[in-house]
């Protein structure tokens, strides 16, 4: 019996010592601190490491903090006690929240939140439950930034509202110890309403730009042929014009020839006979053996052949 109390004592003794040594050593992991207090007041911050505090008088300041977590897409509140605290960025997703426009339309808004604690000691000392307190103070600084605009800068200016918010929660929070990294609004979901307009809007809006760009085609189009064809019309004047030329400059050149050539002949009335001659086989196709009546204007033709008989005898 006697035996059996003495290993009791030890037993008890040993797991006192153990109790004993684990209130001595901290063991700190990098990027988190624990906080120590000695009777009551603040004295040292761990970093990461190994330390050795006086048990019984050295403990570290536990925090309450309540976090929102998701869970089977609902939203759910959890306390956590804990006295090391994680230095690393922090994400805070928030629940949808409704909001009013300065036109009076209400709407649904969930924001991301990202921030970091520069300063423990002011994230416990200065405010009671840090997350709870992030979390009021993002969604009341939403309701006034959104307050203060109307439905479409709503709808168009995520990226400023996200940049005030960040300025606007970094400076308040920065009292705390919380470095607020940027804030993203995840969804903003008007009413059913406000929706089916908008897209009745859009579809509109897609329709009209279809018609005026089709309208633009065809006008481009009618444009494009109409210069097509007085090019092709100027062109073909000027081909014409140059063929014109080309063939008075043949018909002047033969004209000086037979004049350098027979300066006592008439070339003028040499010309009209050959254009007689080119086109009587015109005037007599199809004729078969009827009779041809050359016109009045013939006996040019009559004094022509005879200058040219004239003309061959010389030759």
């Amino acid at each position: 019996m006697f035996e059996y109390f003495i290993y009791g004592g030890a037993a008890i003794a040993g797991l006192f010592l153990l109790s004993l040594l684990s209130r001595c050593f901290y063991l700190v992991k990098q990027a988190e601190v624990i906080v120590i207090e000695r009777l009551g007041r603040v004295n040292r911050v761990l970093q990461a490491g190994l330390h050795f505090v006086i048990p019984f008088i050295d403990n570290p300041r536990y925090v309450h903090w309540t976090f929102i977590e998701e869970y089977d897409r609902k939203y759910v509140s959890i306390e956590r006690s804990m006295y090391r605290i994680d230095l690393r960025e922090a994400v805070y997703d928030f629940p949808k929240q409704n909001v009013i426009t300065k036109d009076n339309v209400t709407m649904e808004i969930n924001a991301l939140l990202y921030y970091r604690i520069f300063d423990p000691k002011l994230a416990i000392y200065e405010v009671e439950n840090l997350p709870e307190a992030i979390e009021k103070l993002t969604q009341t600084t939403l309701r006034n930034v959104i307050g203060a605009m109307d439905l479409d800068e709503t709808l168009v200016s995520r990226d400023n509202i996200n940049e005030k918010l960040r300025i606007i929660l970094d400076e308040a929070t920065d009292k705390w110890g919380v470095k607020v990294n940027r804030v993203e609004l995840q969804e903003v979901r008007p009413p059913e309403d406000i929706r089916v307009a908008m897209e009745k809007q859009m579809r509109a809006e897609r329709d009209r730009r279809a018609t005026i760009l089709e309208a633009e085609g065809k006008k481009r189009a009618t444009i494009l042929e109409a210069e097509g064809f007085r090019e092709s019309q100027i062109l073909r004047a000027e081909g014409n014009a140059q063929s014109r030329l080309k063939l008075a400059q043949a018909e002047a050149e033969s004209i000086g020839k037979i004049k350098k050539s027979f300066p006592d002949q008439d070339a003028g009335a040499y010309m009209i006979a050959m254009q007689y001659i080119k086109m009587l086989p015109e005037m007599t196709k199809g004729k078969d053996d009827k009779l041809v009546v050359i016109p009045y204007e013939a006996s040019a033709l009559m004094g022509s052949l005879g200058g040219l008989k004239k003309l061959f005898k010389e030759l």
